[in-house]
Order: structure tokens, then C-alpha cells, then sequence
């Protein structure tokens, strides 16, 4: 197995990577809320999550994945408070709760094909699981890190020494609901308790209840990861992903009932994805443009050239998206897949060439997933004095963790040089023409390029061009 260090949240290093047991990791993911499409930020992180898991692979690990599916229990704000997000998707779309779950599962997983993320091994709805998370609730009862309180079952943040490890931070600046606009619940002992288990306090209108020994309700979102992890993958796990937007209280509270239920440590490695940010901030569903896979589509950009955009960016760096880089992207990627195209596909490799460049890439990747260096080690490889076959044998290698279809077949639809310099050219003569308020001048152009068979979109952003 090939060396890997990955930075842990929990150390707040990066550190050598050893899982539990010899060339077996244990790996959890935490799973989409499926009220809406998921937006290009959400898909970062899985993205890279999915690059980890892949590498894992590429060095020799047998990984075994789990990822839940948030189905019930996350509501509005992070920290218990507001309307469950299912509720708020079924009101939208005048759909029940299992409906919109269904197809925004699908939806999610359309994205994920798309951008050549792999599904993990197991997947879970949180509905599946309802009597694990009632029996790790009456566990922590008794062993009193839980208190019933208005009906609700708490957890009881108290007990804990070091109830903010994960976090590195303390209660004055992660205090939890005390913003003017969040109510506070005054069933709580402490301000970063949690919720395990709701009662009729907060579902006046919720589709999905079930019975409990503290009363007809549903679970608590945090609870959710801590049993879908344990019920899979047992009760000592190597890697938990995530955003980092999930590091408080989310993970944190999964660290803490989960520790407090099993009685030892229980997580060993916590890799966490920086945000997608747009010029006004991090991206979310709430504000701006609502990006999506199918949006970028409707563009005319190929997903996987939003997958080469975030591979030439390192996981833990905030990444700023503009049409304008995306753009950048789309070229070099285009010419990427050209270069490779234009490789012969006669003869073998000659592996005393292949291996030093396998021992960059492996070099690269382990520190730390460094995808920006990996793909550096690939344009290495393309300006090699070495045969093409050794080359494309090493395109092959690589895109094993790159999944970004290297080796598939360049059509007629690509756009070559010649081409790229005519339609912009015709663009940028078309923007004059506009200008000068010659839109006869300009309608001809368009139609020039669609006889050509270029269609031309106008966007805030610029003029965006795709092949018809």
C-alpha cells in the first residue's frame, strides 16, 4: 500500500493516515437533505470525498462506504430550530414528504453519475433506521447524558469535557440558537444541547412520526449519521467526511452521542471540504443563482469540466466560482482531452518509464489528496519524452482517481482551435454590432453561427457558445 497523510480536523494536522485494521478502511459520508437539487457547492464536496475514496482504492485499501440519506429530522437551522427542510420541500411543491424524498434522491444520484462521483457501497435512508436511533436514545438515557424535557429528548452537552475537540473552538463564540432571530428553546439546560427526539412541541404538521417511549415524533438530525455509521461500518470508524460547514454542531454532536453511547473513541480521521464561494459569499440554495448540474448543462458546459475546475483547486482551499474560470476551465480541458486523443494507441507501455511518474502522482495524492500537483504530474507526463503508449497507460492510471473520462473518444462535436478563433471572433464582432445598435448586423451573425453549428446564449456573465 502506497503512504497517504491527510489533514485531520480532529488533530488540526495533517498526520500519517493508518486505518484500524491492515488495508481495510471504514469510511462515512454524510448524505444530501433530498428536499431540493443539490447545487454545485453541496457537489464539491462529494466530488472530493469521492476523489478520497478512489485514491484509497488506487493505494491499496479496500474501502468500504457508508452514506445516509437526511429523509426526516433536519430542520431549517443546524441547531434545531425552524421548519423541517422535508416539510418545507413537500409545502413548495404540494407533494408528500416520501414524493419529494424520492426524487431529489434520484436527482442527487442523476448529479452524481454526471459528474462521475460513485455512489458508496451503502446507502441508508434515515426512515429505515428509526428503532436504532430510539435504542441509541434510551442507551444515553440511562446512562444519563440524555434528559427528557417538554416532551423532547435532549442531549446534555454538560457531561462532556471536551464536548468542542472536534470544533477547536469554546461556547462564547459556538453558542448555538442565541442570534436575535433564532427562538430559543427554553426546554434546554444548555445552550448547545441537542435534540435526539422531537415530540408534538415541533411537529403540529409533520408528515412522518413514529411511535416512542417518550411519545409519538420523529428523530433529531444529528442522530441520524451516528446510527447509520455504526449499524454499517461497526463501532470503531476510520474516515468521516463532510463540508465544513458540518464541523459545528453537526459533527460535534455526532462525536459526542456517539462517544458517550459506546463508551471509547470512535472516529479516527475527520476530512472536511472547504465551500464553493460566488462573489457575494459561500453558495447556498437561499440567494443568488440557484447552481446546478442541469444549469450548467443548459450553459452548455459538460459537468465534468465543473469536476476539472475543482480537481485544479485543493479540497481545503474555499473555491471561487465565476463563469469566467469555469470558462478557462472548459478550454484546458478541452485541449486536455485532445492531447490524449491524439495519442497513438499502438504498441505496450514500458514500465520502467511508467513508474516514476506513478511514484509523482502517488507522491502528490498522498499528500494530502493534493489533486492540483496530481494534475500537474499529468501534463508531465504529456510533454514526456517517453512512447505514447506509456503515456496513455498512464492516462488510464490516473484517471482511475481523476474520473474524468481521459481516455474516452473525442467526437466531431469537439470544437478544435481553428474553430474556438472563428466563433469568438464572430462573438466579439457581434458585441460591436450591438453596440453601435446594428441588430440587424447582430441577428445575422447569430445566424451565421447556428448554420455553422454553433448556438450562442447571452448570460450576465458574457456570451456563453456550445456545438448543436
Amino acid at each position: 500500500m502506497r503512504e497517504l497523510s491527510l489533514y485531520n480536523t480532529l488533530t488540526k494536522k495533517v498526520e500519517p493516515f493508518h486505518s484500524i485494521e491492515e488495508g481495510k478502511v471504514k469510511m462515512y459520508t454524510c448524505g444530501p437533505t433530498v428536499y431540493h437539487f443539490a447545487h454545485i457547492g453541496n457537489l464539491r464536496s462529494y466530488m472530493m470525498e469521492d476523489v478520497l475514496e478512489k485514491y484509497l482504492g488506487y493505494a491499496g485499501y479496500d474501502v468500504k462506504r457508508c452514506m445516509n440519506i437526511t429523509d426526516v429530522g433536519h430542520l431549517t437551522s443546524d441547531a434545531d430550530t425552524g421548519e423541517d427542510k422535508m416539510l418545507a420541500g413537500a409545502k413548495r411543491e404540494h407533494k408528500t414528504v416520501m414524493e419529494i424524498a424520492e426524487f431529489y434522491r434520484k436527482a442527487f444520484f442523476a448529479d452524481c453519475g454526471k459528474l462521475n462521483i460513485k455512489i458508496p457501497e451503502i446507502v441508508e435512508p434515515a426512515t429505515n433506521c428509526i428503532p436504532e436511533f430510539i435504542h441509541m436514545i434510551e442507551v444515553l438515557l440511562e446512562k444519563g447524558y440524555a434528559y427528557v424535557a417538554g416532551g423532547n429528548v435532549y442531549f446534555d452537552t454538560s457531561k462532556l469535557k471536551e464536548y468542542y475537540v472536534l470544533s477547536g473552538q469554546n461556547e462564547e463564540n459556538l453558542q448555538v440558537g442565541v442570534r436575535d432571530d433564532v427562538e430559543e428553546d427554553e426546554n434546554k439546560r444548555n445552550k448547545t444541547d441537542f435534540v435526539l427526539w422531537f415530540t408534538k412541541s415541533k411537529f403540529e404538521d409533520q408528515e412522518l412520526k413514529w411511535d416512542s417511549p417518550w411519545g409519538i415524533g420523529y428523530p433529531g438530525w444529528h442522530i441520524e449519521c451516528s446510527c447509520i455509521s455504526m449499524k454499517h461500518l461497526g463501532e470503531y470508524l476510520d474516515i468521516h467526511c463532510g463540508g465544513v460547514d458540518n464541523i459545528f454542531p453537526h459533527h460535534t454532536n455526532e462525536i459526542a452521542q456517539s462517544e458517550s453511547y459506546l463508551g471509547h473513541k470512535w472516529c479516527n480521521y475527520w476530512f472536511h471540504v472547504q465551500h464553493l464561494n460566488d462573489k457575494s459569499g459561500k453558495m447556498s440554495k437561499s440567494k443568488g443563482e440557484f447552481l446546478t448540474v442541469s444549469l450548467l448543462e443548459e450553459k452548455g458546459y459538460n459537468p465534468l469540466v465543473y469536476r476539472f475546475f475543482c480537481l485544479q483547486s485543493h479540497y481545503r482551499k474555499p473555491l471561487l466560482f465565476t463563469y469566467d474560470v469555469l470558462d478557462n476551465s472548459r478550454v484546458a480541458y478541452e485541449k486536455l482531452l485532445k492531447r490524449v486523443a491524439a495519442l497513438s494507441k499502438e504498441g505496450e507501455p514500458d514500465m520502467s518509464e511508467v513508474k516514476p511518474y506513478q511514484d509523482a502522482f502517488a507522491e502528490a495524492m498522498g499528500s494530502d489528496i493534493n489533486t492540483s500537483q496530481a494534475l500537474t504530474v499529468l501534463y508531465d507526463v504529456l510533454k514526456a519524452d517517453i512512447s505514447d503508449a506509456s503515456k496513455r497507460y498512464l492516462v488510464e492510471d490516473f484517471d482511475q482517481v481523476f474520473s474524468l473520462d481521459l481516455t474516452a473518444e473525442v467526437e466531431g462535436s469537439q470544437a478544435d482551435d481553428e474553430l474556438t478563433a472563428f466563433v469568438e471572433g464572430k462573438i466579439a464582432e457581434r458585441q460591436a454590432a450591438r453596440k453601435e445598435k446594428d441588430f440587424a448586423k447582430a441577428d445575422a451573425i447569430r445566424q451565421e453561427l447556428l448554420d455553422r453549428g454553433v448556438e450562442i446564449k447571452d448570460t450576465r456573465e458574457g456570451t456563453v457558445w456550445s456545438l448543436i
